[in-house]
């Protein structure tokens, strides 16, 4: 069995993650060649940097803490919500004792949590800002935070898919999105390897942004659109880099109101857990650097 991780290795596997997550070419999102209004490529290798740090010690701190501190560091040097769902996904993961694998003691995690979490977690969401909340009877965001997080995350689970990771014990990240990941095409570059496994994730679940914003039907489209993709043999064939030019054309029309953001937190928590788990290695990954 390989040794346990020290802080400063996971602080390195959850800034990799981030990391190749933002610089992937992905249909909707933010990468090197493809910036929205009010956010650039930059703004996510930063904001890697700055999450890097507290999730790694969110085995100390706390879980809640840790999206806390992750979304205040970012906020001092980006200014706007770009790493909400990959705290809330990440520091759960990284809060697991190293001598265990994720599947081992990821439940373990959710169970300690405690109202500390709650009040952290809550606090964080509105630092944040994240688009499309609105309002719910039970558990709202501007509501005093109650004592369990993950009775909290139960009242959203069938309407983000974040919030269902903390009550299923991460089932989607752990039993779908690391094996879609380490078992795919093998000898296919990192970057993707990692489209991949965002178009697997759009056309299995639809995306929590998407619906929040543009509504359920609109969020059911972009998975429809994603299975095309893979159904007309992406990366292969002509067909599939055709199908998803335009699919990328799709998701960034209308202001990018289509972004799929959820889906690209779930892709860094996927990353995150395969190479914490020393799932997969990704020989031909080089961390960008950036000039200015």
């Amino acid at each position: 069995m390989p040794p346990p991780l020290g802080i400063t290795e996971v602080a390195a596997l959850c800034e990799q993650a981030c990391l190749m997550e933002a610089t992937a070419r992905k249909p909707g999102n933010v990468h090197p060649e493809a910036s929205f209004a009010d956010l650039c490529y930059r703004d996510f290798v930063e904001s890697a940097q700055c999450a890097a740090g507290p999730l790694a010690r969110a085995g100390i701190d706390g879980v809640g803490f840790a999206v806390r501190e992750v979304i205040l560091a970012t906020q001092a040097r980006v200014h706007t919500n770009t790493n909400l769902g990959i705290a809330l996904l990440l520091a759960p993961l990284a809060a697991v004792p190293s001598n265990e694998t994720l599947p081992a003691g990821i439940e373990r995690v959710l169970e300690t949590l405690t109202s500390d979490d709650t009040r952290h977690v809550y606090a964080a969401i509105r630092l944040a800002q994240p688009g499309g909340m609105g309002h719910v009877q039970d558990g709202d965001i501007a509501a005093p935070p109650p004592d369990d997080l993950r009775w909290a995350m139960g009242l959203a689970a069938d309407r983000d898919w974040i919030a269902r990771q903390y009550v299923t014990g991460f089932r989607d990240v752990l039993e779908t999105g690391v094996p879609l990941l380490v078992e795919w095409q093998l000898q296919a570059s990192w970057e993707v390897r990692v489209i991949h496994l965002q178009l697997e994730f759009l056309a299995r679940w639809p995306d929590s942004l998407i619906a929040r914003k543009c509504g359920m039907e609109v969020a059911q489209e972009a998975s429809a659109r994603a299975k095309d993709v893979l159904q007309a043999g992406w990366p292969e064939t002509s067909i599939g880099q055709a199908a998803i030019r335009e699919f990328d054309a799709w998701l960034r029309a209308a202001g990018h109101r289509r972004n799929p953001g959820t889906t690209a937190d779930a892709v860094a928590a996927t990353l995150f857990a395969a190479l914490r788990d020393r799932r997969v290695t990704f020989p031909d990954w080089v961390r960008p650097t950036l000039n200015g």
